[in-house]
């Protein structure tokens, strides 16, 4: 009866790593969290949320085929002229900012540093390489969303291959910033996260008013040449 209430008892606390692939530690959470899909490589304890779908079965790493595994891409080490961008704060402390799906058009999010992107801001606009090297450049955009969530609270951040047309990105020491004309922002560089890792821009004060299902965040460049949790 001990052993088994042992066993019963080593779940994982909330924020912790549950599930993902190659993941091969605890993969249940305590009562009351779900176990939630950040990325193919990474799930986490959170209250709420919807659990992971269920795990593929395990191929071969060198298996051109397999899904999880984006072929290409800038790899793990920091390519020249490139930067991380991570969270620096609880909940999502040295959360690297990606696309999902990884190096292709979709939604922004914070996720694990063995999949962060590499970017940068040029001319305004937020740009991620998603080319290996030696391969030609190709890149994706930060494209802002026109229409307010959360009960015009925030804007929603996707990337695309077509061009940023609303408002522009920049830089506030190492903080990533964005503005436009005509929305008078309290913090330039105010964040949200909210479910399944999704970035959106806080229109209003750090802190305050949060919509629920969302953290408030501040993210930030990093140019050390590997990606670190």
């Amino acid at each position: 009866l001990g052993l088994l209430a042992a066993s019963v008892s080593a779940q994982n606390g909330e924020w912790q790593q549950c599930g993902g692939t190659n993941y091969s530690g605890v993969k249940g959470c305590n009562a009351g969290l779900t176990c939630v899909p950040i990325n193919d490589y990474y799930h986490q304890c959170q209250q709420g949320g919807s659990p992971p779908d269920p795990e593929p079965t395990p191929t071969d790493p060198t298996d051109p085929t397999d899904p999880t595994v984006p072929s290409g891409g800038p790899g793990t080490t920091l390519r020249k002229d490139w930067l991380w961008i991570r969270a620096v704060a609880a909940p999502n402390f040295h959360k690297y900012m990606q696309s999902s799906p990884l190096l292709s058009e979709g939604t922004a999010v914070l996720g694990s540093h063995t999949t962060a992107g590499q970017f940068n801001v040029i001319d305004g606009q937020l740009v991620q390489l998603v080319t290996a090297p030696g391969t030609g450049q190709k890149v994706l955009y930060g494209n802002v969303s026109q229409e307010k969530s959360f009960d015009g609270k925030a804007l929603a951040v996707t990337f695309s291959e077509s061009k940023n047309t609303y408002g522009t990105f920049g830089w506030q020491g190492d903080g990533l910033t964005w503005q436009v004309a005509g929305i008078s922002r309290p913090n330039l560089s105010a964040w949200y996260v909210c479910t399944g890792q999704a970035m959106y821009i806080n229109l209003g004060n750090y802190l305050s008013n949060t919509p629920a299902g969302c953290a408030d965040q501040t993210i930030h460049y990093y140019n050390d040449s590997k990606a670190n949790d």
